[in-house]
């Protein structure tokens, strides 16, 4: 098992107190922090720690000993304004790595400019992935990486069966690259171009999203 590593989640909404308890649920001390009583209650016993109190006070943050933690993530949810003053915050305080929840692009500008490591758009990213499952039944899973690059897991069906890396050559055309290729239990990585696809195996690729589109349509 991976060495536990120190989270901290401020706001335990739906998003927040999720985050929390995957990462509690894989081994890892998290401590959760929210002005709300009930917030905290509802998670007080499956967290290495929790504390009722206003994320948007510098000295709750210190008392916290945050800048200690691997990784603190800011999970407020409806007021805007508190998240980037808690992200500005965090990062003065000497955080190492913070992650902060946008609700919009404009929003997302804003904490990274602030100091945010890592701006996540929880609402819209789950949206797209839906999108995506409903429109392609082979497209298993996507990451977003930036506005215009994604990485997706692509079940292959019958036109890539029995056919090597090299014949499929999805690079030129389609402009995406094969990460990796997991075929039941075992996964290649960085599969060479001799590589034989079988129906049913998973296909991990990257590429701007026009050239995935093109991909799944297929």
């Amino acid at each position: 098992m991976a060495t536990a590593r120190q989270f901290a989640v401020i706001g335990l909404g739906r998003f927040g107190r999720s985050v929390a308890l995957t990462l509690a649920d894989m081994g890892h001390e998290v401590l959760g922090l929210d002005a709300q009583e009930e917030a905290v209650h509802e998670v007080g016993d499956r967290l290495t720690h929790v504390a009722q109190g206003d994320a948007t006070d510098e000295e709750v943050l210190k008392a916290m000993g945050l800048r200690n933690f691997d990784v603190v993530v800011v999970a407020i949810g409806q007021d805007i304004q508190a998240s980037i003053l808690v992200t500005l915050m965090l990062k003065e305080l000497g955080v190492k790595y913070v992650v902060a929840k946008a609700r919009t692009e404009a929003h997302g500008k804003v904490l990274a400019r602030v100091g945010a490591d890592r701006v996540v758009f929880p609402e819209r990213d789950m949206g797209a992935r839906v999108a995506h499952n409903l429109v392609s039944s082979n497209v298993l899973d996507q990451i977003e990486l930036s506005p215009d690059h994604t990485i997706v897991e692509i079940v292959a069906g019958e036109k890539f069966a029995a056919k090597t890396l090299r014949q499929l050559d999805l690079r030129a055309r389609y402009g995406v690259n094969v990460m990796a290729i997991r075929k039941g239990d075992e996964v290649i990585v960085s599969p060479k171009a001799d590589e034989s696809i079988a129906e049913g195996d998973v296909l991990v690729v990257i590429g701007r999203d026009t050239s995935i589109r093109r991909l799944e349509e297929q």
